[in-house]
Order: structure tokens, then C-alpha cells, then sequence
């Protein structure tokens, strides 16, 4: 395959950038708090677009306009969701989660705030919170890493297996010099390259094809149920369940681990307003846009005859036809930028669960932050290491862990996080119970197909946690003294602020 110079050299300069990135982190990187939550000193345009990029990933690029494509403006109710839930968890979540995570032992990790939340002498929360979010994000960044193969594979035509490990390489390297500040700095850049990408692509599309309203006429010509978002592409009314699983991806906002790291390691409370409007502004501009890639590349697809034989791979298709070789290996680095974005948080988000969670928490108490730090470094190398092996197998069914761990992470954490920050009679054992049966619910309900069943796993593994929380804990009768003493004192912190 004949590689363009200057596509190979527009991606040797993204490598470089990110790597540099990761370097200057590094020099501000002294401690363990720095490493996996920046010192909690990020501002709000870093906070915002570090939590929408690691968001998104891939699938903004290449799944949402593929789905669109393939059916039409059905995709609008999964954009709807996402963007409901960006909405939701920034304003329920985010300020709550950074005045309480403080104020609970400066929690650093989610499964630590549990902990401290609930006074959980025992460790049982800790230990199994992160026990699932390691478990789940060695597939998930596993299968970032196989997106990112398959972007050299295509772009250069690399043996699959080596394109994985470059990728993998350069995650690590600089995720594993600069820790929370080198992702959300290298994470900020790739949001602004994913925002410009996504827009500057149906502009062109739609130019090509005829302006705004031909797009529509043409569209309309060829199926009119493909603008109708209350139909599918054959006409037929949307079936209640498919609307409802494609809403409910919302929910999974409250539960990942990765986008709740960003509020807890903003500077301040107050700089939430100015960071929950960036962040719900550039989600909705990009989904709007990843939505017009798909129509708009089936009427050019439609108009031209041009081969699309995959439907996710209609953004490199366009890139490829309609840009020359250095605006195209930009626009193709964009989406190594999202599949990256998203695989550093994860790592991160495994490492800090291994050295914060397990060494230093329950295996070693009496280690200093220098001593944390390099294990979590450490873990950083082992944890992609695993993920890397998982990825070689370009059909390993690692692929299919990926629809379900967003909903396993939702069910697990979602209810237990937001009742925590809102209810002073849940107890350490409803805590528990809402996580273990979340994610099981999760896990169970994939296994069977076909009627109620086709509802997303995430919906049902919700409302299960909820109930399990709330039954629980209301009959333990009331929380310890210490589990009340702490909400006391963190609600007080939060009127406090206030004021």
C-alpha cells in the first residue's frame, strides 16, 4: 500500500506533540495526588473538553455517523441520550462529587470515596469497586486499542498486529510520564481536533453534493422514513423498547469512572457552571455534526457511486476521497485522537484502582506518595501490557465486552454515586448491594435475547441497584454514627461554599 509523505508526517507530528505534552507533565507531576488527579488544579476549559473527549472516543467518529448512514435519523435518540446524560451528570454530579470527595479523606479514587463515604472499616467497597472498574477497563481500553490497529492497518497498511503496539506505545508513554495532567492536556488538544474534524467534514460533503437543501431533497428522494426520526429506514414506527435503550445510554454517564476523575480534579466548584456549558456545548455541536456525516456521506455516496462497505468507516472514506494528503492525515489523526483520548483515561483510571485501591489502601497503608506514585506508574506498563496482549487478536471477543461495560459501569456505580451524594440514610450495606447487583443485572440480562429482553442492559441494571440501595439501607434502619457524622460534615462544607 503507497502511503502519502504527508500523511505519514502530519501523524509523526501528533505523536510528537502528545509525547511532548506528556514531558512537561511530567515536570509537574511530584506527588501521587498530581499524578492521578492533577493536584486537582485543572481550570474549566481543560476539565470540560478532557471529560468530553475521553467521553467519546471512537464511536463519535466512526459508530454514530455509521449508524446514521445506515439508518437515518433513527441515530438521533442515541445522540439525544448521550446528550441528556452529558447534561445530567454536570449538573447533578459534578459539583456535589468534587465538594464531597474532598471533604470525605480527599478521596482521590472513586472506589475510595465509597470507602470513606460509608466509613467501611472492612474495605469490602473498595476492594470490589475496584475490582470491577480494573476487570471492565482491561477490555474497554483493549478495545480502543484495537480501533487505534485498525486506524494504521488502513492508513498505512501495517501488519495489524504492529499497529497495535505502536498505538499502545504511545498511550503509555505519555500517560505514564505525566499521569491525570498529561491526559487532560493531550485530551484537551484531541477534543479541539475531533470538534474541528467533525465539522469541517459535512461542511465539505454538503458542499459537494448540492448545498444544505439538496442534501435533504436527495435523501427524501431515496427514503423519506430516513428523516423521519419516529420511523425506521423501512417506515415501520419505532418500537417503544429501541427508543427507551437508545435514551438509556444517558444513564451510563453516572457511573464511568473516567469522566467522574474530571470533577473531582477540578480546581474549584466554582469554576463548574463555566466548564458543564463548555462541555454540553461541544458534545452537542460534535453529535449534531457526527450525525450530518452520516446523511450527508450517503447522498454523496448516493450522488457518486463511491464504495462504502462498511458503514462505520464512512468518515475515512470521505477523508480519503474529498481531502488532499495533509488536511487528510489531520482529519485521520483525529480519529487516533478520540480513540486515544479515551484509552489513556481508562488507563489511568485502572492504574490509580491498583496503586490507590489495592497497595496502598489495603496491602501497604504506611507507603509515601513517592512510593505510590511509581506504582501507579508501574501499573500503568502492566495494565496496557494486558490490554495490548488482549487487543493482538483483531477478533477477539474482547469486542463485545465493550456494548456492556459502559452499562456495567453505569448500573454498578450510577445509582450508588448519585444516592450517596443526595441521601444521608443510605448505609454502607446498601452501597454495596446496589453495586454488586447492578453489574450483575448487567451481566445476566446479555445473556438472553427477544422480547423484554432487547432493552439495553443498562436500564434494568439500574433500576435493580436503585431498589437494592433503597431496601438495604432502609433495612439497616439507619447508617453508623460515622457514616452520618461524615454526610454531616460534608453537607456543612457544601452550605459553607455556598455562602
Amino acid at each position: 500500500m503507497q502511503v502519502e509523505p504527508a500523511v505519514l508526517i502530519t501523524f509523526l507530528v501528533y505523536f510528537l506533540g502528545m509525547l511532548g505534552l506528556g514531558l512537561l507533565a511530567w515536570h509537574r507531576t511530584n506527588t501521587s495526588e498530581d499524578y492521578f488527579l492533577g493536584g486537582r488544579s485543572l481550570g474549566p476549559w481543560t476539565t470540560a473538553l478532557s471529560a468530553s473527549a475521553s467521553d467519546m472516543s471512537g464511536w463519535l467518529l466512526l459508530g454514530l455517523p455509521g449508524y446514521a448512514f445506515a439508518a437515518g435519523m433513527e441515530a438521533f435518540w442515541l445522540a439525544g441520550g448521550i446528550l441528556l446524560g452529558t447534561w445530567a451528570n454536570w449538573s447533578l454530579v459534578a459539583r456535589r462529587l468534587r465538594v464531597f470527595s474532598e471533604a470525605a479523606g480527599n478521596a482521590l479514587t472513586l472506589p475510595e470515596y465509597f470507602s470513606n463515604r460509608f466509613h467501611d472499616k472492612g474495605r469490602a467497597l473498595q476492594v470490589i469497586s475496584a475490582g470491577f472498574i480494573i476487570l471492565f477497563f482491561l477490555f474497554y481500553t483493549s478495545a480502543g486499542l484495537v480501533a487505534g490497529g485498525k486506524l494504521f492497518e488502513t492508513a498505512f497498511g501495517l501488519d495489524y498486529r504492529i499497529a497495535v503496539i505502536v498505538g499502545a506505545i504511545s498511550v503509555i508513554s505519555y500517560t505514564l510520564f505525566g499521569g491525570y495532567l498529561a491526559v487532560c492536556w493531550t485530551d484537551f488538544v484531541q477534543g479541539l481536533m475531533m470538534a474541528a474534524a467533525l465539522v469541517a467534514v459535512p461542511l465539505v460533503v454538503i458542499d459537494q453534493v448540492g448545498g444544505f437543501q439538496q442534501m435533504v431533497q436527495t435523501l427524501d428522494d431515496h427514503n423519506p422514513a430516513l428523516l423521519n426520526p419516529f420511523t425506521d429506514k423501512a417506515g415501520e414506527p419505532l418500537d417503544m423498547i429501541l427508543v427507551l435503550s437508545l435514551l438509556g445510554w444517558g444513564l451510563g454517564y453516572f457511573g464511568q469512572p473516567h469522566i467522574l476523575a474530571r470533577f473531582k480534579g477540578i480546581r474549584s466548584q466554582k469554576d463548574l457552571p463555566v466548564a458543564r456549558a463548555i462541555a454540553v456545548g461541544w458534545s452537542g455541536v460534535c453529535l449534531v455534526a457526527a450525525l450530518m456525516v452520516g446523511l450527508a456521506g450517503l447522498v454523496y455516496h448516493l450522488n457518486t457511486g463511491v464504495t462504502v462497505s462498511d458503514p462505520e468507516q464512512i468518515f475515512m472514506v470521505l477523508v480519503g476521497t474529498l481531502f488532499n494528503p495533509v488536511v487528510a492525515g489531520i482529519l485521520l489523526a483525529a480519529i487516533l485522537a478520540a480513540v486515544m483520548s479515551t484509552a489513556d483515561s481508562q488507563l489511568l483510571v485502572c492504574s490509580t484502582a491498583f496503586a490507590e485501591d489495592f497497595y496502598k489502601d489495603v496491602f501497604h497503608p504506611e507507603a509515601d506518595q513517592q512510593r505510590v506514585l511509581w506504582v501507579g506508574r508501574l501499573a500503568v506498563v502492566g495494565i496496557a501490557a494486558i490490554a495490548t496482549a488482549l487487543a493482538l487478536d483483531p477478533e477477539s471477543s474482547v469486542l463485545g465486552m465493550v456494548a456492556y461495560a459502559w452499562a456495567g459501569f453505569g448500573a454498578a456505580f450510577g445509582p450508588a454515586l448519585v444516592i450517596s451524594l443526595f441521601w444521608d440514610k443510605m448505609t454502607r450495606n446498601g452501597a454495596l448491594a446496589g453495586i454488586v447487583s447492578g453489574g450483575l443485572t448487567v451481566v445476566i440480562w446479555n445473556q438472553f435475547n427477544g422480547g423484554i429482553f432487547e432493552l439495553y442492559e443498562l436500564i434494568p441494571g439500574f433500576v435493580v441497584s436503585c431498589l437494592s440501595i433503597a431496601v438495604v439501607s432502609l433495612a439497616d434502619q439507619t447508617p453508623s454514627s460515622e457514616a452520618q457524622s461524615i454526610f454531616t460534615k460534608i453537607k456543612q462544607h457544601l452550605e459553607t461554599v455556598d455562602a
